[in-house]
Protein backbone atom coordinates (compact mmCIF):
# COMPACT_ATOMS: atom_id res chain seq x y z
CA UNK A 1 0.00 0.00 0.00
CA UNK A 2 1.15 3.49 -0.92
CA UNK A 3 1.03 6.11 1.18
CA UNK A 4 -1.52 7.76 -0.54
CA UNK A 5 -3.71 4.80 -0.46
CA UNK A 6 -3.37 4.48 3.68
CA UNK A 7 -6.40 5.39 5.04
CA UNK A 8 -6.72 8.76 7.29
CA UNK A 9 -3.03 9.03 6.83
CA UNK A 10 -3.57 12.82 7.91
CA UNK A 11 -4.52 11.20 10.91
CA UNK A 12 -1.76 10.32 13.82
CA UNK A 13 -1.25 8.03 16.39
CA UNK A 14 -3.20 9.23 19.39
CA UNK A 15 -3.06 6.28 22.15
CA UNK A 16 -0.41 7.91 24.19
CA UNK A 17 -0.98 11.91 24.63
CA UNK A 18 1.66 14.48 26.11
CA UNK A 19 -1.27 16.51 26.91
CA UNK A 20 -5.18 16.08 27.49
CA UNK A 21 -7.29 13.02 27.04
CA UNK A 22 -7.52 10.60 24.92
CA UNK A 23 -10.89 11.72 24.03
CA UNK A 24 -9.57 15.16 23.25
CA UNK A 25 -7.05 14.72 21.35
CA UNK A 26 -8.55 12.64 19.07
CA UNK A 27 -11.78 15.06 18.63
CA UNK A 28 -8.76 17.65 18.34
CA UNK A 29 -7.84 15.89 15.36
CA UNK A 30 -11.01 14.90 13.81
CA UNK A 31 -12.33 18.79 14.25
CA UNK A 32 -8.58 20.17 12.27
CA UNK A 33 -9.51 17.21 9.35
CA UNK A 34 -12.66 18.38 8.89
CA UNK A 35 -12.05 22.50 9.11
CA UNK A 36 -9.27 22.00 6.65
CA UNK A 37 -11.46 19.78 4.05
CA UNK A 38 -9.12 17.04 4.36
CA UNK A 39 -12.34 14.96 4.96
CA UNK A 40 -14.91 16.46 3.05
CA UNK A 41 -18.38 17.54 3.66
CA UNK A 42 -20.45 14.81 2.99
CA UNK A 43 -18.22 12.27 3.46
CA UNK A 44 -18.63 8.51 5.37
CA UNK A 45 -16.39 8.19 8.33
CA UNK A 46 -15.15 4.97 9.29
CA UNK A 47 -14.95 4.30 12.65
CA UNK A 48 -12.73 0.85 12.75
CA UNK A 49 -10.25 2.35 9.96
CA UNK A 50 -10.20 5.68 12.03
CA UNK A 51 -9.74 3.89 15.29
CA UNK A 52 -7.17 1.52 13.76
CA UNK A 53 -5.37 4.93 12.21
CA UNK A 54 -5.14 6.45 15.54
CA UNK A 55 -4.15 3.49 17.62
CA UNK A 56 -7.54 3.87 20.06
CA UNK A 57 -10.56 1.99 20.85
CA UNK A 58 -13.60 2.57 19.73
CA UNK A 59 -15.07 4.38 23.33
CA UNK A 60 -12.85 7.92 22.15
CA UNK A 61 -13.72 7.72 18.53
CA UNK A 62 -17.58 7.52 19.50
CA UNK A 63 -17.19 10.28 22.04
CA UNK A 64 -15.09 12.60 19.86
CA UNK A 65 -18.30 12.26 16.84
CA UNK A 66 -20.57 13.02 19.56
CA UNK A 67 -18.63 16.30 20.49
CA UNK A 68 -18.32 17.26 16.94
CA UNK A 69 -21.73 16.61 16.16
CA UNK A 70 -22.83 18.94 19.18
CA UNK A 71 -20.32 21.55 16.89
CA UNK A 72 -22.51 20.65 13.58
CA UNK A 73 -19.24 19.31 12.00
CA UNK A 74 -20.48 15.76 12.04
CA UNK A 75 -23.58 14.09 11.36
CA UNK A 76 -24.47 10.65 13.40
CA UNK A 77 -27.30 9.05 11.98
CA UNK A 78 -28.58 5.87 13.56
CA UNK A 79 -28.26 2.56 12.50
CA UNK A 80 -26.27 3.99 9.14
CA UNK A 81 -22.79 5.74 10.81
CA UNK A 82 -21.49 8.65 10.87
CA UNK A 83 -20.40 11.66 8.24
CA UNK A 84 -19.16 14.84 7.95
CA UNK A 85 -22.00 17.06 7.79
CA UNK A 86 -22.36 19.17 5.14
CA UNK A 87 -22.17 22.93 5.60
CA UNK A 88 -25.21 25.37 5.96
CA UNK A 89 -24.66 27.67 3.94
CA UNK A 90 -27.51 29.76 5.74
CA UNK A 91 -25.59 29.19 9.11
CA UNK A 92 -22.56 30.92 7.76
CA UNK A 93 -24.56 33.62 6.01
CA UNK A 94 -26.16 34.33 9.56
CA UNK A 95 -22.69 34.30 11.10
CA UNK A 96 -21.07 36.25 8.79
CA UNK A 97 -23.74 39.10 9.17
CA UNK A 98 -22.75 39.11 12.68
CA UNK A 99 -19.68 39.54 11.84
CA UNK A 100 -20.02 42.03 9.67
CA UNK A 101 -21.89 44.15 12.56
CA UNK A 102 -19.45 43.09 15.10
CA UNK A 103 -16.15 43.98 13.36
CA UNK A 104 -17.21 46.70 11.71
CA UNK A 105 -17.88 48.61 15.00
CA UNK A 106 -14.66 47.07 16.65
CA UNK A 107 -12.36 47.69 13.89
CA UNK A 108 -14.20 51.40 14.25
CA UNK A 109 -13.41 51.76 17.93
CA UNK A 110 -9.91 50.77 17.67
CA UNK A 111 -8.77 53.50 15.52
CA UNK A 112 -8.75 55.42 19.15
CA UNK A 113 -6.41 53.04 20.45
CA UNK A 114 -4.02 52.53 17.75
CA UNK A 115 -0.59 52.01 18.77
CA UNK A 116 2.36 52.06 16.15
CA UNK A 117 3.29 48.51 17.37
CA UNK A 118 -0.12 47.84 16.48
CA UNK A 119 0.32 49.16 12.87
CA UNK A 120 4.18 47.61 12.47
CA UNK A 121 2.25 44.14 13.62
CA UNK A 122 -0.62 44.38 10.56
CA UNK A 123 2.49 45.83 8.06
CA UNK A 124 4.37 42.77 8.79
CA UNK A 125 1.09 40.14 8.74
CA UNK A 126 -0.23 42.00 5.15
CA UNK A 127 3.76 41.16 3.87
CA UNK A 128 3.49 38.00 4.85
CA UNK A 129 -0.14 37.11 3.37
CA UNK A 130 1.71 38.19 0.02
CA UNK A 131 4.72 36.14 -0.10
CA UNK A 132 1.83 33.14 0.69
CA UNK A 133 -0.60 34.62 -1.65
CA UNK A 134 2.31 34.85 -4.54
CA UNK A 135 3.34 31.14 -3.59
CA UNK A 136 -0.12 30.00 -3.67
CA UNK A 137 -0.16 28.30 -0.17
CA UNK A 138 -3.72 28.36 1.18
CA UNK A 139 -2.53 26.85 4.76
CA UNK A 140 -0.15 29.51 5.55
CA UNK A 141 -1.83 32.29 4.09
CA UNK A 142 -5.16 31.10 6.23
CA UNK A 143 -3.06 31.19 9.35
CA UNK A 144 -1.77 34.51 8.67
CA UNK A 145 -5.90 35.40 7.72
CA UNK A 146 -6.77 34.20 11.09
CA UNK A 147 -3.24 36.30 12.48
CA UNK A 148 -4.87 39.48 11.17
CA UNK A 149 -8.24 39.29 12.54
CA UNK A 150 -6.76 38.58 15.86
CA UNK A 151 -4.23 41.32 16.35
CA UNK A 152 -7.56 43.28 15.95
CA UNK A 153 -9.60 41.79 18.53
CA UNK A 154 -6.26 41.45 20.81
CA UNK A 155 -5.77 45.29 20.50
CA UNK A 156 -9.27 46.08 21.17
CA UNK A 157 -9.49 43.49 24.23
CA UNK A 158 -13.37 43.14 23.51
CA UNK A 159 -13.32 39.76 24.27
CA UNK A 160 -16.99 39.05 24.67
CA UNK A 161 -17.01 39.95 21.00
CA UNK A 162 -14.35 37.43 20.17
CA UNK A 163 -16.35 35.05 22.38
CA UNK A 164 -19.07 35.23 19.65
CA UNK A 165 -17.21 35.41 16.67
CA UNK A 166 -14.66 31.97 17.88
CA UNK A 167 -18.58 29.99 18.65
CA UNK A 168 -18.75 30.55 14.54
CA UNK A 169 -15.08 29.96 13.20
CA UNK A 170 -14.53 25.70 12.42
CA UNK A 171 -18.00 26.18 10.54
CA UNK A 172 -16.87 29.78 8.69
CA UNK A 173 -13.09 28.57 8.38
CA UNK A 174 -14.63 25.18 6.58
CA UNK A 175 -16.52 27.09 4.41
CA UNK A 176 -14.15 29.75 3.37
CA UNK A 177 -11.69 27.41 2.52
CA UNK A 178 -13.89 26.47 -0.07
CA UNK A 179 -13.22 29.54 -1.85
CA UNK A 180 -9.63 29.56 -1.31
CA UNK A 181 -8.22 30.41 -4.72
CA UNK A 182 -5.13 32.33 -5.88
CA UNK A 183 -7.46 34.95 -7.19
CA UNK A 184 -9.61 34.90 -3.55
CA UNK A 185 -5.97 35.01 -1.77
CA UNK A 186 -4.89 38.23 -3.18
CA UNK A 187 -7.88 40.04 -3.14
CA UNK A 188 -7.87 39.13 0.84
CA UNK A 189 -4.76 40.54 1.15
CA UNK A 190 -5.44 43.71 -0.97
CA UNK A 191 -8.67 43.88 1.38
CA UNK A 192 -6.86 43.47 4.57
CA UNK A 193 -4.73 46.26 3.96
CA UNK A 194 -7.26 48.65 2.98
CA UNK A 195 -8.64 47.95 6.20
CA UNK A 196 -5.02 48.55 7.48
CA UNK A 197 -4.16 51.62 5.79
CA UNK A 198 -7.74 53.21 7.52
CA UNK A 199 -6.77 52.46 10.72
CA UNK A 200 -3.07 53.85 10.43
CA UNK A 201 -4.54 56.98 9.10
CA UNK A 202 -7.26 57.17 12.20
CA UNK A 203 -9.58 57.19 9.68
CA UNK A 204 -12.92 55.08 11.77
CA UNK A 205 -15.93 55.58 9.29
CA UNK A 206 -12.98 54.57 6.26
CA UNK A 207 -11.66 51.16 8.17
CA UNK A 208 -15.23 50.19 9.55
CA UNK A 209 -16.31 50.53 6.05
CA UNK A 210 -13.43 48.32 4.52
CA UNK A 211 -13.92 45.44 6.66
CA UNK A 212 -17.79 45.66 5.92
CA UNK A 213 -16.63 45.49 2.21
CA UNK A 214 -14.33 42.65 2.70
CA UNK A 215 -17.11 40.65 5.00
CA UNK A 216 -19.48 41.37 1.96
CA UNK A 217 -17.09 40.50 -1.07
CA UNK A 218 -16.31 36.64 0.61
CA UNK A 219 -19.95 35.78 1.81
CA UNK A 220 -20.93 36.63 -1.89
CA UNK A 221 -18.54 34.58 -3.28
CA UNK A 222 -19.60 31.84 -0.90
CA UNK A 223 -23.16 32.14 -1.72
CA UNK A 224 -22.07 32.07 -5.82
CA UNK A 225 -19.76 29.16 -5.02
CA UNK A 226 -22.61 26.85 -3.24
CA UNK A 227 -25.16 27.29 -6.23
CA UNK A 228 -21.94 25.84 -8.18
CA UNK A 229 -20.98 23.18 -5.76
CA UNK A 230 -24.20 21.97 -4.29
CA UNK A 231 -22.61 18.72 -3.28
CA UNK A 232 -20.65 20.48 -0.41
CA UNK A 233 -23.69 22.12 1.10
CA UNK A 234 -26.17 21.74 3.27
CA UNK A 235 -28.82 24.20 1.41
CA UNK A 236 -26.80 25.65 -1.27
CA UNK A 237 -29.40 25.69 -3.92
CA UNK A 238 -31.68 27.36 -1.99
CA UNK A 239 -29.26 30.61 -1.73
CA UNK A 240 -27.75 33.11 -4.28
CA UNK A 241 -26.17 36.03 -3.99
CA UNK A 242 -29.59 37.75 -5.03
CA UNK A 243 -30.75 37.27 -2.20
CA UNK A 244 -28.59 39.62 0.24
CA UNK A 245 -26.96 42.53 -0.22
CA UNK A 246 -23.49 41.50 -0.66
CA UNK A 247 -20.52 43.18 -2.67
Amino acid sequence: MTAAEIPYKFLENASAPQRGSVTQVVTDQLRRAIVTLELAPGELLDKGLICERLGVSRFPVSEALSRLQAEGLVEIMPQRGSMVSRVRIGDVVEYMLIRRALEAEAVHAIVARRTPELIDALERNLAAQGKAAKKGDRETFHAYDLEFHDMLFAAMRFEKIRAVIEQARANLDRARRLILDPRRLSLTQTEHTAIAEAIAAGDGDRAASAMRAHIDKVTGELLAFARHAPESFADGDRFTPEMFPFG
